[in-house]
């Protein structure tokens, strides 16, 4: 099969690519609900307003989405916004709404401490189905957005990693996913509802770095701890894994050779490298 024809999800599953250490890198997220067309880079808004939004998001640290609901349903004339800090034992997510693009201004987005807007109690699910970056969240992100039919599931620009679709992202813990479908999407979810982590199919948590990613889950792995505050990563020359039961880890992560694959659709094959916890060890 050439791989420039293949869709760059199916060949990812094809070859089984790690999830673990994909997810982008993002204490803290601001998701804007956007009716409109989504360009390539949201950055890039042809709207004056969203582009400069989208610009003192990054200057100030956030993660910009912008989301709709599934199948571009009638919203109300009220647009949302939602603010996430993801830190471990303060991960929250809050809501404001603006009554259009003018109104981003006015939006607080603080660097740290307490966030602005209605504490939202519900966990929400961001399902990529940005067509415009890859066919593969177009395809494979709408249909599990629809199929999932959820009030507190919201489609979402660009999460990284389409070869990994459909993929999504649930607030307020930062978690990732990639391959989801109905089942293992609705059990992410509602993992968080409970204060805890999903592990099959989790790319990392937002919080961390692709390293600390890897070995946060790997300890996940070996452990069986599911409570999302369990564990706080600490970078360093080994990554440190510290439980708030006092136990603590090092844990190694290692660059290795990964699959050669296309990262997008259409795009040409090429070797990639992953990350893997390559030793474990239980501080005395």
């Amino acid at each position: 099969m050439d791989a420039t024809a293949a869709r760059c999800a199916v060949l990812a599953r094809a070859l089984d690519e790690p999830l673990a250490g994909t997810a982008p890198v993002a204490p803290r997220w601001v998701c804007l609900e956007h009716r409109g067309a989504w360009p390539r880079d949201v950055g890039e808004h042809p709207d004056p307003a969203v582009a400069a939004f989208a610009a003192r998001a990054t200057a100030s640290g956030w993660r910009l989405l912008l989301i709709r609901r599934p199948g571009r349903r009638c919203a109300d004339a009220e647009g949302r916004v939602y603010l996430t800090d993801t830190t471990p034992s303060v991960a929250r997510t809050t809501r404001l709404t603006v009554a259009g693009p003018a109104d981003l201004a006015s939006v607080p987005l603080p660097t740290s401490g307490p966030l602005p807007g209605a504490v939202v109690t519900d966990p929400l699910l961001m399902v990529c189905t940005h067509g415009r970056r890859d066919r593969c969240c177009a395809l494979d992100g709408r249909t599990l957005a629809l199929a999932v039919g959820d009030a507190d599931v919201w489609e979402c620009s660009h999460l990284g990693g389409h070869r990994f679709a459909p993929t999504a992202l649930v607030l307020p813990t930062g978690y990732l996913y990639g391959r989801l479908d109905v089942s293992s999407a609705v059990s992410a979810r509602k993992a968080a509802g409970l204060g805890e982590v999903e592990p099959a199919l989790c790319r990392g948590r937002s919080t961390w770095s692709p390293a600390g990613q890897v070995a946060e889950l790997a300890v996940r792995a070996a452990t069986g701890l599911r409570d999302a505050d369990a564990l706080a990563v600490v970078e360093g020359s080994s990554i440190g894994v510290h439980a708030k039961d006092g136990r603590s880890w090092n844990v190694d992560v290692e660059p290795d050779d990964g699959p050669t694959r296309p990262a997008s659709c259409g795009a040409d094959a090429v070797p990639s490298r992953v990350l893997r916890a390559a030793r474990i060890r239980l501080r005395a």
